[in-house]
């Protein structure tokens, strides 16, 4: 009985091996005759070449147009993506109430940690959690992005404060769309930075140049409560998100919504600063305007 078992299991071992060894001997044959993925290594060299190139585009292109109409016209441009509330910030008349609801801004904090005076921002409660009212974060958004573009078309300077190490590129990137008029904090608000700027900056810097900006923005208020605070005391303006848990009269303009979303906070700093942009853009063309009237006003007096 033994005898034959043995002499079954090694026929069976045997016939895997066979089977083994010609499907490793067929698969190479099977991918040199296979014609699939198959890529063109030799450029097009001769007009013949280019003229084929040429015909094989215009048949896929007519190939698109005509079958594109029974299909989907969403493209991976005209769709939306993660990353383009960092990199491809919308502008204030284009934010909806759908963007804000896909980066997670409803989102609040438990019931239990909810600010007595936040309860105007509420929604509702769900499972526990405090609901954002986005209605109410919709006109407050679109007012700060105002503030910031005024700001701005005025020559005002404008700081961005992401002090969490998600928030640094978006603060970043924001303060570069302003240019010059744009700053960034995202590392750590130094306490005295406003209120004690001759022993920050020296005391030639803090006479010769503006050391305090026009507008905060933060986008984490609640670990940078001492820089709100240097804000209040040199009477300048103050953006911020606040939470469920966060009382909305410590900033000038608070935007209710998740403050501890990265893409919630991607997608607001991204839209302040277009706004920004847009002022900046406002304020050269007047500086131009100016400078263009001065220059005609001082050719009419050297001809006269």
């Amino acid at each position: 009985m033994a005898l034959s078992l043995l002499r079954q299991r090694a026929a069976s071992a045997a016939r895997c091996a066979r089977h083994a060894s010609a499907s490793t001997s067929v698969a190479p044959r099977a991918r040199q005759n296979s014609t699939f993925g198959r890529v063109e290594e030799a450029p097009p060299e001769t007009s013949e070449d280019w003229t084929n190139f040429q015909l094989k585009r215009a048949e896929y292109q007519s190939l698109l147009e005509n079958l594109g109409q029974y299909g989907s016209s969403q493209t991976r441009e005209n769709t939306f993506q993660p990353h383009h509330s960092l990199h491809r910030p919308v502008a204030p008349q284009d934010i909806t109430l759908s963007a804000l609801l896909a980066s997670g801004a409803h989102f609040g904090h438990s019931q239990k940690r909810m600010n007595p005076n936040f309860v105007p921002y509420a929604y509702g409660i769900r499972a526990g959690i405090t609901v954002i009212d986005l209605d109410h974060t919709l006109p407050l958004l679109r007012r700060a992005a105002q503030v910031v573009r005024g700001v701005a078309a005025r020559g005002g300077s404008v700081v961005f404060v992401g002090t969490r190490s998600d928030l640094r590129s978006a603060v970043r990137l924001a303060a570069e769309r302003m240019g010059k008029q744009g700053y960034h904090v995202g590392e750590r608000w130094l306490p005295g930075t406003l209120t004690n700027k001759v022993h920050m900056f020296g005391p030639e810097v803090a006479r010769d140049e503006q050391v305090v900006p026009d507008l905060v923005v933060f986008l984490n208020p609640i670990p940078n409560i001492h820089a709100i605070r240097e804000c209040a005391l040199e009477h300048v303006p103050t953006i911020g998100i606040v939470d469920s848990n966060v009382d909305p009269r410590v900033v000038m303009y608070p935007i209710p919504a998740n403050d501890e979303s990265t893409r919630t906070a991607e997608l607001i700093a991204g839209l302040l600063s277009v706004a920004g942009r847009e002022g900046v853009a406002i304020h050269e063309e007047q500086q131009a305007k100016i400078a263009s009237r001065r220059a005609a006003r001082h050719r009419e007096q050297h001809i006269a």
